[in-house]
C-alpha cells in the first residue's frame, strides 16, 4: 500500500487533509469517501464538524499528522470506521463498541421502530419489561429503554465481552439502573413474562459468510453472523424460548435478512404465536422486523 505520509504532513492545513483522505478513499472503492474522511479527520483531529469547519486552514501538528495517517491505513485496509473509532451511533445515542459486538445498523432500528409502535398500541398499567436476545453492545434495549420512560429490560449473550460492552453503554446512557444483563444461550436464564422480546440474531447462512464485505466478514464477530446451514438456526432456538416468556398479550420481534420473513413467521405460529401484522421493511424496503403476539389464555 502507498503510504499517506505526504497527504498528512505537518504543516498541512485541515481541509486539505480531508480533501486528499477523500480522494484517496475514492481512488481504492471505498464507499462513501467523503464522509469516512470527515470523521477520521475529526476523531484524529479531536474536532467536531464545528471545530473542523472554523478550523479549515489551520495546520496539522505532527502528532495529529501521524494519528491521521494511521487511521488512514487502517480505513484503506478495510476496516469499518466505527471499528476504528470505538464507537458508532444508533437511534441518536451514542454507542461504544468491542471485538464481540456487530457494529449497530440502521436496518436494526426498524425493529426499534415496530417495538415502540407495538408499545404505543398495548400501553400496560404496570412497568414494561423488555427481554433483548444476543444483546452485543446492548443498542436495541437501551434505544427501546431511551425511549419508554419506566421500563426495565435485560439483555442477553453469550459473550462476556460483549456483555461489559453493554453494561458500560447502560451506564453512559444513564440507564444502568433500568437494565441488566445475564450471560447465557438465547433466553435459557430468563424468567418471564416480558411484554416485550427483541432480537437482533444471526441469520447469514454459513456458507454466504465468505461471500460477505472485508468490512463485515473480517471485522464482525461470526458468532453474531452465522446462523447455521440455512441461516435458521438462531430462530429455531429463540422463538420457542421467547414464547414461553411472553406474557400473555406480548410480543416478539426479531430482525430478519433479505427473503426470510415468511419462514420466520410460519417459526412464529410453530410455537403458539399469533402473526397479526405485516413485517416491518426497512429504508431500502426490505421486510426486515418480523413480529407475533402471545393470545392470552
Amino acid at each position: 500500500m502507498v503510504p499517506l505520509a505526504t497527504d498528512f504532513d505537518p504543516g498541512h492545513s485541515i481541509e486539505s487533509a480531508r480533501r486528499a483522505l477523500a480522494a484517496r478513499l475514492q481512488s481504492a472503492g471505498i464507499e462513501q469517501p467523503a464522509l469516512d474522511a470527515r470523521l477520521l479527520v475529526g476523531a484524529a483531529l479531536r474536532l467536531d464538524l464545528t471545530g473542523m469547519v472554523t478550523q479549515a486552514a489551520r495546520q496539522l501538528a505532527p502528532e495529529e499528522a501521524a494519528r491521521l495517517e494511521a487511521y488512514a491505513q487502517r480505513r484503506l485496509a478495510h476496516e469499518p470506521v466505527a471499528r476504528i473509532l470505538g464507537a458508532r451511533e444508533f437511534w441518536g445515542l451514542p454507542f461504544q463498541l468491542s471485538e464481540a459486538t456487530l457494529v449497530p445498523r440502521p436496518d436494526t432500528e426498524t425493529v426499534v421502530e415496530l417495538a415502540l409502535e407495538i408499545f404505543r398500541e398495548r400501553q400496560a398499567s404496570h412497568q414494561m419489561r423488555i427481554a433483548d436476545i444476543g444483546t452485543g453492545s446492548g443498542a436495541i434495549l437501551l434505544a427501546l429503554l431511551h425511549e419508554i420512560p419506566g421500563a426495565f429490560g435485560v439483555g442477553t449473550d453469550l459473550s462476556l465481552t460483549a456483555l461489559k460492552t453493554a453494561r458500560d453503554n447502560a451506564a453512559a446512557l444513564g440507564l444502568a439502573d433500568r437494565a441488566s444483563f445475564v450471560a447465557c444461550s438465547y433466553a435459557a436464564a430468563l424468567r418471564g413474562p416480558f411484554d416485550l422480546v427483541v432480537s437482533n440474531p444471526p441469520y447469514i447462512p454459513s456458507a454466504e459468510i465468505p461471500k460477505l464485505s472485508i468490512e463485515v466478514r473480517e471485522h464482525d464477530p461470526h458468532l453474531a453472523l452465522d446462523g447455521g446451514n440455512d441461516g435458521y438456526d438462531a430462530y429455531r432456538a429463540l422463538i420457542p424460548q421467547a414464547s414461553e416468556r411472553l406474557a400473555p398479550g406480548g410480543a416478539l420481534i426479531v430482525e430478519a435478512g433479505q427473503g426470510q420473513a415468511r419462514n420466520i413467521e410460519t417459526l412464529m405460529i410453530a410455537a403458539a404465536l399469533v402473526v397479526d401484522r405485516p413485517p416491518k421493511a426497512d429504508l431500502a424496503g426490505i421486510p426486515r422486523a418480523v413480529s407475533a403476539r402471545k393470545m392470552p389464555p
